[in-house]
């Protein structure tokens, strides 16, 4: 009996110990429910943070650019899904921020819709009417500033925040054209209700473009490195497990609240495992001067110029 109380006295305190030792990173994540968001909650159910040391407090927001404040202000660790272009933005100006990862390649994801009934067919269509994004430097802002470029239309273009809120707006008429991706939306497009008037891969450079990044405070990439680190590694098991375990699917449908074969479309028809690829950012050439065109930055920079605000840490060894 002696022994057994010993035991258990043993397990507990090595325990408290393990929580003790843990790092705590604090992370803002973009769009609850979406399925790149959800490797997040993968990483923390299957354990990955806790044996990687971690301990990870989550906050979740309405979009990549509402990430990026509490980031600079460091109240935040990690900022989740960021468009690229606020994050240059933001470093033009010298703000303490620092690219830890990619987080989306090309835009397969993202969609513009209409009520069925409004006869907009296209964003050529849209000329004098609105259209949504969800916030100023997010990843849809930087996609619909080239949809609109490369139909030549000229909407009015409105942040309306998260997708579920966009769609109220939309099916209310308060905002012409809708922005969502999967599992947002698909009930309705499966029903009829609304229908696909654009799609983020439409222009042709976003397909082969690293649109989203995640991203750490500078400050506390300073004195958490390895923390750090071991962060984006236990990402990248959650990127593997959400593409090969069985349980996936079901684990998204709960999390979306959605059926297991709308979470099934949502993976396979939207999000190919390469988008989510964390170890490269792609097309920053293209990036740059998309950041001069639509003002993000005042003037050209070069790769050279931005160098130091990559600190890829998915090949860094510990």
């Amino acid at each position: 009996m002696h022994r057994i109380f010993a035991l258990l006295l043993g397990l507990a305190t090595a325990s408290i110990w393990s929580s003790a030792d843990a790092e705590t990173l604090k992370v803002a994540v973009a769009q609850r429910g979406f399925w790149d968001s959800t490797m997040v909650d993968i990483a923390e159910k299957q354990g990955f943070f806790k044996e990687a040391g971690l301990e990870i407090e989550v906050l979740y927001t309405e979009g990549g650019a509402s990430t990026l404040t509490p980031l600079l202000a460091g109240s935040i660790d990690v900022a989740m899904s960021n468009g690229i272009l606020g994050v240059i933005g933001a470093y033009s100006k010298g703000a303490p921020v620092r690219i830890i990862s990619a987080e989306g390649t090309g835009a397969g994801d993202a969609f513009w819709y209409a009520p069925t009934q409004s006869g907009i067919k296209s964003l050529k269509d849209t000329n004098g009417k609105t259209v949504a994004f969800s916030s100023p430097g997010s990843s849809t802002n930087l996609i619909l500033l080239q949809l609109v470029k490369a139909a030549g239309a000229s909407p009015k273009l409105v942040p309306t925040g998260g997708a579920p809120a966009t769609y109220t707006q939309v099916m209310t008429g308060q905002i012409d054209v809708g922005w969502s991706v999967p599992p947002f939306a698909l009930k309705d497009l499966q029903e009829g209700k609304i229908a696909i008037i654009a799609r983020g891969n439409d222009v042709e450079a976003i397909k082969a473009q690293t649109v989203r990044v995640n991203v750490a405070n500078a400050n506390a990439l300073k004195q958490k490195r390895e923390a750090f680190v071991s962060y984006v590694k236990a990402l990248s098991r959650a990127v593997d497990w959400a593409y090969s375990s069985p349980d996936a699917l079901s684990n998204y449908a709960a999390i979306a609240k959605v059926p297991v074969d709308q979470a099934k479309m949502t993976r396979d028809d939207f999000y190919p495992k390469e988008a989510l690829q964390l170890a490269e950012i792609k097309g920053i050439d293209v990036t740059l001067q998309q950041a001069l065109d639509f003002k993000y930055i005042t003037k050209p920079m070069t790769k050279e110029d931005v160098a130091p605000l990559f600190d890829m840490l998915a090949a860094e060894k510990r």
